[in-house]
Formats: C-alpha cells, structure tokens, sequence
C-alpha cells in the first residue's frame, strides 16, 4: 500500500520541526513506518545546498538563484527518498515543501509564481502532499521565538530569518492565498499556544477529525 505524504508549512519561528518530531513519534506508536524530512535537505546533496542557502555570505544567490537550488535539493530528496520510502509503504513527514517555495520565492522575493509551480512541478516530478498543516502565529511572536531560539542555541539569524518585517509579512500574504486556494489539502494550526497547546490541535486533524483511515 502506497504510503502517505504529510507537509508542514509556515513562517519562521512558528514550531513545524517540534510538531514534525511529534507527528512522527504518534505515527510510529500506531505501528506505521515513518521517514521525517526537511527541506532544504534530508540527503547529503541536499543538505550542502541548504549550506549555500541559509548560511553562506560571500557569494549570497540571487533570487533566480535562490529558487533553482531550492528546486534542486527538493528533485534530489524526492526522487532519493520521498518517493521510494512512499512505494515502500512508508509515511513521509517533510518540514517545508513546495508551498514554502510560492511563499518565500514568489510573494516574498517577488518572482513569477506561475512560473515557479511550473519549474516546481517539474523538480517534484508529479508529487504532492495529502496533507498540508500550515502554522500560523502573531508576527511578535514568531520573532521572539526566533529570538529566543537564537539565543538558546548560541546562533545568529540566517538569510531568510533577518530578511526583515516587510518580507515576513509578504510572506504571511503568500501562505493566506495558498490557504484559500486549497482548503481541502491545506489546513491551519494556530500555533500561539505552548507546543502541548498546538500539538493537541495537529492531533485533531490528523488522527481525530479521520482525515486518514487509522
């Protein structure tokens, strides 16, 4: 039986990666075989492109640039993992996908959106999400998280955290528009509350309201 595919999407600082370990971990008690992902990365090409995206200051891409490695490392991860494990019987769970690249490359750097699911289309080679959890949180709020964040773990904002309130808010609208477009795949977790507070709520899509036959 063909496994299922699961994204979580949102801004930065809004808690995917701890919902993403919790999804995983519910799953498996369940007695379902599950890979956790990321994007950018998730294999060893892809995670040197994530480098060059987030980290890398002397040569920073531009915003063409930008979209083709993140369109590259998610053809790699697809097609290297996401794909075979999903033959296999294998649930995926990725933190980021395709929408991420229409919020951040499109509403965000300003880019053709029609063109970007089309150059999309082509790197995810057919594939899309059953589901799509996009967390949502006060723009003050995400920033002190990533604040906070910052300061737990002793690192400093990359590119896309320090790109400023004008394109966290284009993103925002980016994200809205996805939402609206797509209601069946997509749906919000309000993720102000603790991460006790917003994992009941993922918990409710996921395994209470049936979306998926357990």
């Amino acid at each position: 039986m063909q496994g299922k595919f699961i994204t979580l999407e949102g801004g930065e600082g809004v808690g995917k990666s701890t919902q993403a370990r919790r999804i995983k971990e519910e799953l498996g008690r369940r007695g379902i075989e599950v890979v956790l992902v990321r994007e950018p990365g998730g294999t060893p090409l892809a995670e040197e492109i994530r480098r060059l995206l987030k980290d890398y200051a002397d040569d920073a891409p531009n915003a063409r640039a930008e979209l083709l490695l993140f369109l590259a490392s998610r053809a790699q991860l697809v097609e290297n993992v996401v794909k075979p494990a999903l033959a296999a019987g294998k649930w995926v769970v990725c933190d980021r996908f395709s929408d991420s690249t229409i919020a951040y490359q499109g509403y965000g750097r300003g880019l053709d959106v029609d063109a970007i699911r089309r150059l999309d289309a082509f790197a995810r080679g057919g594939l899309s999400p059953d589901l799509t959890l996009l967390f949502t949180v006060d723009a003050q709020e995400a920033l002190r998280r990533r604040r906070g964040r910052e300061i737990a773990t002793a690192t400093s904002a990359d590119r896309f955290e320090s790109a400023g309130d004008d394109f966290h808010a284009r993103l925002e609208r980016g994200f809205d528009a996805i939402a609206a477009a797509e209601p069946e795949r997509v749906k919000r977790i309000d993720a102000s509350g603790s991460p006790d507070d917003v994992w009941a709520k993922v918990a409710k899509e996921i395994f209470d309201l049936r979306f998926f036959d357990f």
